[in-house]
């Protein structure tokens, strides 16, 4: 691999800013996936008779029966109960958190949110994640975060699978001490197309993504499809290698 210059100047609009911390990285040997009793239905919450599939037969097999990093949401922001019900079931799973100190009564105190509201992700089959995201007697406000395709005249919808490399690189920057990363639940289009790099050095060492000037300063993010923008802080162009497309 060679290293990467940077070789453009151009600035961005202004993007949302905000501090990221999050839990240890999970192993990178990913354990199985227990599958669960199925909860009986209620007659509350919505139906799990609705799953629409992709636009190939076989695409859609293939994706049910291999393991994927899902994006799962949930209402009322009750994602980290959500998470903490998965890991108490031996799913492998992930919540990007932030954390703040707050002055309250003289006393600081850490404060933890979610880093994306009502969203975390799981790892599994997709089957094995329906019983619990249809799980309406345990779980009544979790569901799949979906993706929409047009086929056609038609908009089909699908559970949105994230990349393992993306996940590797979001749980890295999650866990970065950076002040000056950024996050955004827009799509930066920058991020999207362009030099593929990964970094090699320095606190954000493993992130692949795309190399750009953002907020006058060269990052590396990437595009999660429809839910979130992620760049790092500032990387020098010696801590690049670029990757094959």
């Amino acid at each position: 691999m060679e290293k990467y210059c940077a070789t453009s100047d151009v600035k961005a609009p202004k993007a949302e800013r905000r501090p990221l911390l999050a839990p240890d990285l999970p192993p990178a040997a990913l354990p199985e996936v227990r599958k669960p009793i199925k909860s009986t239905n209620s007659q509350t919450g919505v139906s799990t008779n609705n799953v629409l599939s992709t636009t190939s037969a076989d695409t859609n097999k293939d994706t049910k029966d291999t393991p994927h990093w899902y994006a799962l949401r949930t209402t009322y922001g009750r994602e980290k109960n959500a998470y903490n019900y998965l890991l108490s079931k031996n799913v492998v799973a992930f919540y990007p958190t932030l954390k703040s100190v707050k002055l309250v009564d003289s006393k600081r105190i850490t404060i933890e949110e979610s880093r994306i509201p009502n969203i975390f992700f799981a790892y599994g089959t997709e089957d094995e994640l329906k019983y619990f995201v249809y799980d309406n007697v345990n779980l009544p406000y979790l569901r799949f975060y979906y993706r929409h395709t047009h086929v056609g005249n038609k908009i089909v919808k699908a559970p949105l699978v994230v990349p393992d490399n993306q996940m590797n690189s979001l749980k890295i920057i999650c866990a970065a001490d950076s002040d000056d990363i950024i996050a955004s639940t827009e799509e930066v289009e920058k991020f999207k197309t362009g030099q593929k790099v990964r970094i090699t050095e320095g606190k954000f060492a493993g992130v692949t993504g795309i190399v750009a000037r953002y907020q006058s300063q060269q990052r590396v993010g990437i595009v999660i499809d429809g839910l979130l923008t992620v760049c790092t802080a500032y990387v020098p162009s010696a801590f690049l290698e670029i990757e094959d497309k």
